[in-house]
Protein backbone atom coordinates (compact mmCIF):
# COMPACT_ATOMS: atom_id res chain seq x y z
CA UNK A 1 0.00 0.00 0.00
CA UNK A 2 1.24 3.49 -0.86
CA UNK A 3 1.04 6.04 1.97
CA UNK A 4 1.02 9.79 1.17
CA UNK A 5 0.83 12.46 3.90
CA UNK A 6 -0.20 16.01 3.03
CA UNK A 7 0.90 18.58 5.57
CA UNK A 8 1.68 22.28 5.85
CA UNK A 9 0.85 25.38 7.85
CA UNK A 10 -2.83 25.76 8.70
CA UNK A 11 -4.86 27.27 5.86
CA UNK A 12 -2.41 26.60 2.99
CA UNK A 13 -4.81 24.24 1.17
CA UNK A 14 -3.54 20.76 2.10
CA UNK A 15 -7.07 19.34 2.40
CA UNK A 16 -7.88 20.37 -1.18
CA UNK A 17 -4.58 18.84 -2.37
CA UNK A 18 -5.30 15.59 -0.51
CA UNK A 19 -8.81 15.38 -1.99
CA UNK A 20 -7.62 16.13 -5.53
CA UNK A 21 -4.81 13.59 -5.19
CA UNK A 22 -7.35 10.99 -4.08
CA UNK A 23 -9.53 11.73 -7.12
CA UNK A 24 -6.66 11.13 -9.55
CA UNK A 25 -5.53 7.92 -7.82
CA UNK A 26 -9.10 6.57 -7.91
CA UNK A 27 -9.45 7.55 -11.56
CA UNK A 28 -6.32 5.51 -12.34
CA UNK A 29 -7.93 2.43 -10.80
CA UNK A 30 -6.33 2.47 -7.34
CA UNK A 31 -8.68 1.77 -4.46
CA UNK A 32 -8.01 4.95 -2.48
CA UNK A 33 -8.84 6.20 1.00
CA UNK A 34 -8.43 9.87 1.97
CA UNK A 35 -8.28 10.04 5.77
CA UNK A 36 -8.37 13.29 7.77
CA UNK A 37 -6.46 13.18 11.06
CA UNK A 38 -6.74 16.93 11.61
CA UNK A 39 -8.78 17.65 14.78
CA UNK A 40 -10.41 20.54 12.86
CA UNK A 41 -11.74 18.40 10.02
CA UNK A 42 -12.56 20.05 6.68
CA UNK A 43 -12.42 17.05 4.35
CA UNK A 44 -16.21 16.71 4.35
CA UNK A 45 -16.46 20.38 3.33
CA UNK A 46 -13.98 19.79 0.52
CA UNK A 47 -15.96 16.87 -0.90
CA UNK A 48 -19.19 18.68 0.01
CA UNK A 49 -20.70 15.57 1.57
CA UNK A 50 -21.07 14.18 5.11
CA UNK A 51 -18.21 12.00 6.38
CA UNK A 52 -17.69 10.05 9.57
CA UNK A 53 -15.22 7.83 11.38
CA UNK A 54 -15.72 4.89 9.01
CA UNK A 55 -14.86 5.21 5.30
CA UNK A 56 -17.66 6.47 3.05
CA UNK A 57 -17.72 5.89 -0.72
CA UNK A 58 -17.22 9.20 -2.54
CA UNK A 59 -16.98 7.88 -6.09
CA UNK A 60 -15.71 4.81 -7.91
CA UNK A 61 -12.56 3.53 -6.12
CA UNK A 62 -12.54 6.56 -3.81
CA UNK A 63 -13.39 6.54 -0.08
CA UNK A 64 -13.02 9.18 2.62
CA UNK A 65 -13.19 9.36 6.44
CA UNK A 66 -12.59 11.80 9.28
CA UNK A 67 -10.90 10.34 12.36
CA UNK A 68 -13.04 10.35 15.51
CA UNK A 69 -10.51 10.23 18.34
CA UNK A 70 -13.05 9.16 20.97
CA UNK A 71 -14.23 6.18 18.92
CA UNK A 72 -10.65 5.14 18.17
CA UNK A 73 -9.74 5.52 21.84
CA UNK A 74 -12.60 3.30 22.99
CA UNK A 75 -11.71 0.59 20.49
CA UNK A 76 -8.02 0.46 21.40
CA UNK A 77 -7.63 1.99 24.85
CA UNK A 78 -11.03 1.55 26.54
CA UNK A 79 -9.83 -0.79 29.30
CA UNK A 80 -6.91 1.48 30.22
CA UNK A 81 -9.14 4.58 30.17
CA UNK A 82 -11.65 2.91 32.52
CA UNK A 83 -8.84 1.94 34.90
CA UNK A 84 -7.43 5.49 34.96
CA UNK A 85 -10.96 6.78 35.60
CA UNK A 86 -11.31 4.38 38.53
CA UNK A 87 -7.99 5.56 40.00
CA UNK A 88 -8.93 9.23 39.65
CA UNK A 89 -12.34 8.70 41.24
CA UNK A 90 -10.70 6.89 44.13
CA UNK A 91 -8.54 9.98 44.62
CA UNK A 92 -11.63 12.18 45.00
CA UNK A 93 -12.50 13.43 41.52
CA UNK A 94 -16.11 13.28 40.40
CA UNK A 95 -17.10 10.98 37.53
CA UNK A 96 -17.12 13.63 34.78
CA UNK A 97 -13.74 15.09 35.72
CA UNK A 98 -12.18 11.65 36.05
CA UNK A 99 -13.52 10.57 32.65
CA UNK A 100 -12.15 13.69 30.96
CA UNK A 101 -8.72 13.50 32.62
CA UNK A 102 -8.40 9.82 31.70
CA UNK A 103 -7.92 10.93 28.09
CA UNK A 104 -4.23 11.76 28.18
CA UNK A 105 -2.74 14.70 26.22
CA UNK A 106 -1.55 13.73 22.76
CA UNK A 107 -3.97 10.83 22.30
CA UNK A 108 -5.41 12.37 19.13
CA UNK A 109 -1.99 12.08 17.45
CA UNK A 110 -1.41 8.57 18.81
CA UNK A 111 -4.75 7.19 17.68
CA UNK A 112 -4.30 8.78 14.29
CA UNK A 113 -1.23 6.56 13.94
CA UNK A 114 -3.13 3.51 15.19
CA UNK A 115 -5.80 4.06 12.54
CA UNK A 116 -3.16 4.42 9.80
CA UNK A 117 -1.43 1.22 10.92
CA UNK A 118 -4.69 -0.71 10.95
CA UNK A 119 -5.48 0.29 7.37
CA UNK A 120 -1.95 -0.66 6.30
CA UNK A 121 -2.13 -4.02 8.06
CA UNK A 122 -5.55 -4.88 6.59
CA UNK A 123 -4.40 -3.93 3.07
CA UNK A 124 -7.91 -2.97 1.95
CA UNK A 125 -6.67 0.01 -0.08
CA UNK A 126 -3.98 0.53 -2.69
CA UNK A 127 -3.33 4.17 -1.71
CA UNK A 128 -3.89 5.84 1.67
CA UNK A 129 -3.75 9.64 1.62
CA UNK A 130 -3.55 11.39 4.99
CA UNK A 131 -4.95 14.90 5.27
CA UNK A 132 -2.89 15.61 8.36
CA UNK A 133 -3.02 18.30 11.01
CA UNK A 134 -1.02 21.54 10.55
CA UNK A 135 2.73 21.16 10.56
CA UNK A 136 3.49 21.26 14.31
CA UNK A 137 0.89 18.62 15.21
CA UNK A 138 1.86 16.48 12.22
CA UNK A 139 5.50 16.49 13.32
CA UNK A 140 4.50 15.31 16.79
CA UNK A 141 2.45 12.54 15.18
CA UNK A 142 5.33 11.37 12.98
CA UNK A 143 7.79 11.41 15.89
CA UNK A 144 5.58 9.25 18.14
CA UNK A 145 7.03 5.83 17.12
CA UNK A 146 10.51 6.86 18.19
CA UNK A 147 9.43 8.75 21.32
CA UNK A 148 7.20 5.93 22.60
CA UNK A 149 10.04 3.48 22.01
CA UNK A 150 12.29 5.55 24.28
CA UNK A 151 9.71 5.61 27.09
CA UNK A 152 8.96 1.88 26.75
CA UNK A 153 12.66 0.99 27.02
CA UNK A 154 13.45 3.36 29.88
CA UNK A 155 10.32 3.36 32.05
CA UNK A 156 7.37 1.17 31.14
CA UNK A 157 8.98 -2.25 30.73
CA UNK A 158 10.94 -2.07 34.04
CA UNK A 159 7.84 -0.72 35.84
CA UNK A 160 5.66 -3.46 34.34
CA UNK A 161 7.92 -6.22 35.67
CA UNK A 162 7.97 -4.74 39.17
CA UNK A 163 4.20 -4.19 39.23
CA UNK A 164 3.37 -7.74 38.11
CA UNK A 165 5.79 -9.22 40.62
CA UNK A 166 4.45 -7.21 43.57
CA UNK A 167 0.74 -7.43 42.74
CA UNK A 168 0.02 -10.84 44.35
CA UNK A 169 1.87 -9.74 47.49
CA UNK A 170 0.34 -6.32 48.09
CA UNK A 171 -3.10 -6.48 46.42
CA UNK A 172 -4.94 -7.86 49.54
CA UNK A 173 -3.97 -4.79 51.55
CA UNK A 174 -3.65 -2.28 48.69
CA UNK A 175 -7.28 -2.07 47.51
CA UNK A 176 -8.89 -1.45 50.96
CA UNK A 177 -6.45 1.41 51.55
CA UNK A 178 -6.24 2.97 48.07
CA UNK A 179 -9.78 2.27 46.87
CA UNK A 180 -8.68 0.71 43.58
CA UNK A 181 -6.81 -2.40 42.44
CA UNK A 182 -3.33 -2.63 40.98
CA UNK A 183 -3.40 -3.28 37.22
CA UNK A 184 -3.44 -6.96 36.26
CA UNK A 185 -1.33 -8.64 33.58
CA UNK A 186 -3.94 -8.21 30.81
CA UNK A 187 -4.22 -4.49 31.49
CA UNK A 188 -0.46 -4.01 31.68
CA UNK A 189 -0.07 -5.78 28.34
CA UNK A 190 -2.30 -3.34 26.43
CA UNK A 191 0.23 -0.46 26.31
CA UNK A 192 2.96 -2.87 25.20
CA UNK A 193 0.84 -4.25 22.35
CA UNK A 194 -0.09 -0.69 21.51
CA UNK A 195 3.59 0.26 21.33
CA UNK A 196 4.40 -2.75 19.13
CA UNK A 197 1.83 -1.60 16.58
CA UNK A 198 3.19 1.95 16.63
CA UNK A 199 6.78 0.68 16.35
CA UNK A 200 5.78 -1.41 13.32
CA UNK A 201 4.25 1.70 11.75
CA UNK A 202 7.53 3.53 12.44
CA UNK A 203 9.22 1.14 10.03
CA UNK A 204 6.56 1.89 7.41
CA UNK A 205 6.87 5.67 7.84
CA UNK A 206 10.64 5.58 7.29
CA UNK A 207 10.42 3.37 4.18
CA UNK A 208 10.55 5.95 1.38
CA UNK A 209 9.34 3.39 -1.17
CA UNK A 210 6.05 3.21 0.78
CA UNK A 211 5.63 6.56 2.56
CA UNK A 212 6.09 10.10 1.26
CA UNK A 213 5.27 13.44 2.83
CA UNK A 214 4.13 16.24 0.53
CA UNK A 215 4.57 19.76 1.83
CA UNK A 216 1.90 22.28 0.83
CA UNK A 217 3.06 25.88 1.08
CA UNK A 218 2.14 29.38 -0.11
CA UNK A 219 4.52 32.02 -1.59
CA UNK A 220 4.68 33.94 1.68
CA UNK A 221 7.67 34.45 3.97
CA UNK A 222 6.25 32.93 7.18
CA UNK A 223 4.71 29.97 5.39
CA UNK A 224 7.94 29.16 3.54
CA UNK A 225 9.96 29.35 6.77
CA UNK A 226 7.63 26.92 8.51
CA UNK A 227 7.74 24.57 5.53
CA UNK A 228 11.56 24.60 5.58
CA UNK A 229 11.58 23.82 9.30
CA UNK A 230 9.11 21.00 8.70
CA UNK A 231 11.36 19.57 5.99
CA UNK A 232 14.34 19.59 8.33
CA UNK A 233 12.43 18.00 11.21
CA UNK A 234 11.00 15.29 8.94
CA UNK A 235 14.55 14.51 7.80
CA UNK A 236 15.56 14.29 11.45
CA UNK A 237 13.07 11.41 11.83
CA UNK A 238 14.20 9.84 8.53
CA UNK A 239 10.83 10.49 6.86
CA UNK A 240 11.01 11.33 3.18
CA UNK A 241 9.54 14.42 1.52
CA UNK A 242 9.17 13.80 -2.22
CA UNK A 243 7.22 16.85 -3.44
CA UNK A 244 6.47 20.48 -2.58
CA UNK A 245 3.19 22.05 -3.72
CA UNK A 246 3.21 25.86 -3.92
CA UNK A 247 -0.45 26.84 -3.73
CA UNK A 248 -2.35 30.08 -4.48
CA UNK A 249 -0.06 31.54 -7.13
CA UNK A 250 -1.73 34.64 -8.62
CA UNK A 251 -2.23 33.90 -12.36
CA UNK A 252 -0.33 36.16 -14.82
CA UNK A 253 -3.57 37.24 -16.50
CA UNK A 254 -4.72 38.99 -13.30
CA UNK A 255 -3.94 42.67 -13.97
CA UNK A 256 -5.93 44.37 -11.23
CA UNK A 257 -3.74 47.14 -9.65
CA UNK A 258 -4.66 45.75 -6.21
CA UNK A 259 -2.51 42.66 -6.92
CA UNK A 260 0.60 44.46 -8.24
CA UNK A 261 2.44 44.26 -4.91
CA UNK A 262 1.30 40.69 -4.27
CA UNK A 263 2.44 39.50 -7.70
CA UNK A 264 5.85 41.16 -7.30
CA UNK A 265 6.28 39.55 -3.87
CA UNK A 266 5.14 36.18 -5.14
CA UNK A 267 7.69 36.28 -7.94
CA UNK A 268 10.44 36.54 -5.31
CA UNK A 269 9.00 33.87 -3.03
CA UNK A 270 8.21 31.45 -5.87
CA UNK A 271 11.90 31.41 -6.75
CA UNK A 272 12.81 31.11 -3.08
CA UNK A 273 10.65 28.00 -2.80
CA UNK A 274 12.40 26.42 -5.80
CA UNK A 275 15.88 27.34 -4.53
CA UNK A 276 15.25 26.43 -0.88
CA UNK A 277 13.76 22.99 -1.51
CA UNK A 278 16.02 21.99 -4.40
CA UNK A 279 16.47 19.23 -5.51
CA UNK A 280 12.86 18.43 -4.53
CA UNK A 281 10.36 18.96 -7.37
CA UNK A 282 7.92 21.84 -6.93
CA UNK A 283 4.39 21.97 -8.38
CA UNK A 284 2.65 25.33 -8.59
CA UNK A 285 -1.12 25.70 -8.25
CA UNK A 286 -2.91 28.96 -9.11
CA UNK A 287 -5.14 31.01 -6.86
CA UNK A 288 -8.64 30.15 -8.03
CA UNK A 289 -11.42 32.72 -8.28
CA UNK A 290 -13.63 30.68 -5.93
CA UNK A 291 -13.15 28.23 -3.06
CA UNK A 292 -12.35 24.59 -3.86
CA UNK A 293 -15.47 22.80 -2.62
CA UNK A 294 -17.41 20.06 -4.34
CA UNK A 295 -16.50 17.54 -7.01
CA UNK A 296 -16.51 19.94 -9.98
CA UNK A 297 -13.94 22.25 -8.36
CA UNK A 298 -11.82 19.32 -7.14
CA UNK A 299 -11.78 17.76 -10.60
CA UNK A 300 -10.43 21.01 -12.07
CA UNK A 301 -7.74 21.10 -9.37
CA UNK A 302 -6.95 17.42 -10.00
CA UNK A 303 -6.40 18.02 -13.71
CA UNK A 304 -4.16 21.03 -13.07
CA UNK A 305 -2.13 19.33 -10.31
CA UNK A 306 -1.70 16.05 -12.19
CA UNK A 307 -2.02 16.82 -15.93
CA UNK A 308 -2.30 14.20 -18.68
CA UNK A 309 -3.25 11.39 -16.31
CA UNK A 310 -0.10 11.76 -14.18
CA UNK A 311 0.08 9.15 -11.41
CA UNK A 312 0.28 10.83 -7.94
CA UNK A 313 1.18 7.52 -6.28
CA UNK A 314 4.65 7.61 -7.81
CA UNK A 315 7.64 8.60 -5.68
CA UNK A 316 8.65 11.98 -7.11
CA UNK A 317 12.04 12.12 -5.43
CA UNK A 318 14.12 9.36 -3.84
CA UNK A 319 16.22 10.78 -1.05
CA UNK A 320 18.24 8.91 1.56
CA UNK A 321 18.09 11.20 4.57
CA UNK A 322 20.21 9.04 6.89
CA UNK A 323 23.47 7.28 6.00
CA UNK A 324 26.11 5.40 7.98
CA UNK A 325 29.46 5.15 6.19
CA UNK A 326 32.72 3.33 7.08
CA UNK A 327 35.68 5.70 7.09
CA UNK A 328 39.39 5.27 7.81
CA UNK A 329 39.31 5.58 11.63
CA UNK A 330 35.70 4.62 12.38
CA UNK A 331 32.31 5.60 10.99
CA UNK A 332 30.41 8.70 9.97
CA UNK A 333 26.67 9.24 10.35
CA UNK A 334 25.16 11.64 7.82
CA UNK A 335 21.79 13.26 8.43
CA UNK A 336 20.09 15.41 5.78
CA UNK A 337 19.05 18.69 7.46
CA UNK A 338 18.27 21.23 4.75
CA UNK A 339 18.41 24.91 5.66
CA UNK A 340 19.61 24.42 9.26
CA UNK A 341 22.76 26.34 10.36
CA UNK A 342 25.26 24.34 12.41
CA UNK A 343 24.91 26.70 15.41
CA UNK A 344 21.24 25.69 15.86
CA UNK A 345 22.12 22.01 16.29
CA UNK A 346 22.96 20.50 19.69
CA UNK A 347 24.35 16.97 20.00
CA UNK A 348 25.03 14.63 22.89
CA UNK A 349 25.58 10.87 23.22
CA UNK A 350 24.53 8.64 26.11
CA UNK A 351 25.16 4.92 25.82
CA UNK A 352 23.58 3.70 22.59
CA UNK A 353 21.55 6.87 22.03
CA UNK A 354 22.41 10.05 20.16
CA UNK A 355 20.44 13.11 21.23
CA UNK A 356 19.88 15.64 18.44
CA UNK A 357 18.13 18.90 19.28
CA UNK A 358 17.08 21.59 16.79
CA UNK A 359 15.09 24.36 18.44
CA UNK A 360 12.19 22.79 20.35
CA UNK A 361 12.44 19.44 18.57
CA UNK A 362 14.55 16.61 19.90
CA UNK A 363 15.30 13.12 18.69
CA UNK A 364 16.77 10.33 20.78
CA UNK A 365 18.21 8.23 17.99
CA UNK A 366 19.07 4.64 18.90
CA UNK A 367 22.39 4.13 17.18
CA UNK A 368 23.26 1.11 15.04
CA UNK A 369 25.39 -1.44 16.90
CA UNK A 370 28.42 -0.42 14.83
CA UNK A 371 28.26 3.09 16.35
CA UNK A 372 26.86 2.50 19.84
CA UNK A 373 30.19 1.47 21.40
CA UNK A 374 32.20 4.24 19.71
CA UNK A 375 32.89 7.78 20.87
CA UNK A 376 31.80 10.86 18.95
CA UNK A 377 34.67 12.77 17.41
CA UNK A 378 33.11 16.04 16.25
CA UNK A 379 30.48 17.08 13.74
CA UNK A 380 30.25 19.49 10.85
CA UNK A 381 27.85 20.57 8.13
CA UNK A 382 28.83 19.48 4.62
CA UNK A 383 26.36 21.25 2.36
CA UNK A 384 22.96 20.34 3.81
CA UNK A 385 24.14 17.17 5.56
CA UNK A 386 25.15 17.00 9.20
CA UNK A 387 28.15 14.66 9.35
CA UNK A 388 28.86 13.18 12.81
CA UNK A 389 32.13 11.28 13.23
CA UNK A 390 32.50 8.20 15.43
CA UNK A 391 35.88 6.79 16.37
CA UNK A 392 37.43 4.04 18.50
CA UNK A 393 40.02 6.50 19.82
CA UNK A 394 39.80 7.12 23.63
Amino acid sequence: MRLILMTGKGGVGKTSMAAATGLRCAELGYKTLVLSTDPAHSLADSFDMPLGHEPVRVSENLYAAELDVLQELEQNWGAVKRYITEVLQARGLDAVQADELAILPGTDEIFGLVRVFRHHREGSYDVLIIDSAPTGTALRLLSIPEVTGWYMRRFYRPMEKVALYLRPLVEPIFRPIAGFSLPDKALMQIPHEFYENIAALGGILTDNTVTSVRLVTNPEKMVIKESLRAHAYLSLYNISVDLVIANRIIPPEVNDPYFVYWKANQAIYRQEIIDSFSPLPVKEVPLYSREICGMDALEKLRDFLYPDGEDPSQVYYHNQTLRVLKVADGFSLELYLPGIPKEQIQLSKSGDELNIRIGNHRRNMVLPQSLATLKTDGAEMEGERLVIRFTEKP
